[in-house]
């Protein structure tokens, strides 16, 4: 078990600090640019080719478990989005947005949980359901924030 909580640390700093391009302290100096450079730093990581101890940990992760460059790749497009936009005009665009800062995750974490070997679950519909909670996580945050603001 300390080797999973190692993978599961690793992918939740990187979308911790990825999150942080635009939502931190510095969130206001962010700027697409510095979202290109973050995307070339995690093909290095894919590519074996960590830049600092956190992506050390994420490039060991990415070496010992199936997981896929994409899902990383859609939440930097997700943070693109928080850049330059912040209404949707209908259920789809928030759908999607959510689908970027969130459903990645799920995405993201399939490959390092697992699937049981006696389950019946499909491969598609385990995806599904991990896609689905990590939807219903920001559509939560989304109302929460509501509620406050």
């Amino acid at each position: 078990m300390p080797e999973l909580r190692r993978a599961f640390w690793a992918i939740s700093v990187w979308c911790r600090r990825t999150d942080e391009l635009v939502d931190g302290p510095n969130a206001t100096y962010t700027t697409p640019k510095d979202l290109e450079r973050w995307e070339k730093r995690l093909n290095d990581i894919f590519e074996g080719r960590p830049c600092d101890v956190y992506d050390v940990a994420l490039s060991d992760t990415a070496s010992k478990y199936p997981i896929h460059i994409q899902p990383f790749k859609d939440m930097i497009e997700g943070m693109k989005l928080d850049l330059t936009k912040s209404r949707y005009e209908n259920f789809d665009e928030l759908y999607l947005y959510c689908y970027h800062v969130a459903g990645t995750v799920g995405l993201m974490s399939v490959p390092v949980i697992g699937i049981a070997p006696k389950s019946k679950a499909s491969i598609e519909s385990v995806y599904n359901a991990a896609l689905a909670l990590g939807i219903a996580n920001q559509l939560t945050n989304i109302l929460r924030d509501v509620g406050e603001e």
